[in-house]
């Protein structure tokens, strides 16, 4: 269960250090060289934090954090992650396209904007109720919303078993990286035709579509400054805006760069 993870960890070169560690109210912020990444806070009392945070530790070290079953820990280190993964010199050598603006937020790249066509008639299950889907995708497929906090209309989470294998698209929270379900999500959704991980905090991860992943929609931070602020609640802006949302299809590469 943990190969995915592992992987991922293993990419990031030895030689990365962190630079910078924030943890905010809702937040937590790495930078690491010229990339900053970050998490979203899952507010539960879980299993006691036993990491050791340090400037200029390996980021790699740190990354190492998201296998953490406290989720604050988790989520520094799927901070630290991004913190390579989506530095936009790295993102760029990998193939990801950025816009030539510096700081944007492209309505092309919103995941479910992208898929409304493509969805039509179809069966989607979406793990995560991220807003606007009863508008978006409702009127257009056989929509199920499977969320850890249902609210009306939604699915438990135990429901996923059941409703992801019977999905033509399958849309994934990044907050199954945290709480570690990932795994088990991309191995029900194995026959689907098309299947997203959506969020901010997803690893610009070439790793992610060995194990079956269709599309990576993500966020690539531009200003790490602004984003630190942000995080630091110094400045009351959206993340979205030190930075750019991207798509990035199946693709593959090695290429290694600590910026």
């Amino acid at each position: 269960m943990w190969k995915i993870y592992d992987e991922i960890i293993a990419g990031i070169p030895a030689e990365c250090t962190v630079d910078d560690l924030i943890n905010g109210c809702y937040t937590s912020f790495v930078r690491s060289g010229s990339g900053a990444g970050t998490a979203g806070l899952i507010p539960i009392d879980s299993r006691p934090g036993l990491l050791r945070r340090e400037l200029g530790m390996p980021l790699r070290e740190l990354a190492e954090a998201v296998k953490s079953w406290n989720y604050v820990e988790a989520s520094i280190g799927l901070a630290a992650i991004n913190a390579y993964y989506n530095n936009p010199e790295v993102t760029t050598s990998n193939g990801v396209e950025l816009s030539a603006s510096r700081i944007t937020e492209d309505r092309k790249n919103d995941p479910f904007i992208m898929s409304q066509n493509r969805i039509k008639n179809k069966k989607v299950c979406v793990v995560g109720h991220f807003p606007h889907l009863e508008q978006l995708f409702a009127p257009v497929c056989d929509l199920s919303i499977v969320e850890m906090t249902p609210g009306p209309e939604d699915y438990p989470e135990p429901a996923s078993d059941y409703l992801i294998p019977e999905a033509d698209f399958v849309f994934i929270t990044c907050a199954s990286i945290i709480y570690k379900t990932l795994p088990r999500y991309l191995k029900l959704a194995k026959d689907a035709e098309n299947v997203v991980i959506v969020g901010p905090s997803t690893p610009l991860a070439p790793t992610l579509f060995e194990f079956g992943v269709d599309d990576i929609s993500s966020f690539v931070i531009r200003d790490a400054d602004h984003a630190k602020r942000i995080v630091q609640g110094l400045d009351m802006d959206r993340i979205y805006s030190t930075g750019q949302k991207v798509s990035w299809k199946r693709e593959n590469s090695d290429e290694e760069i600590c910026p």
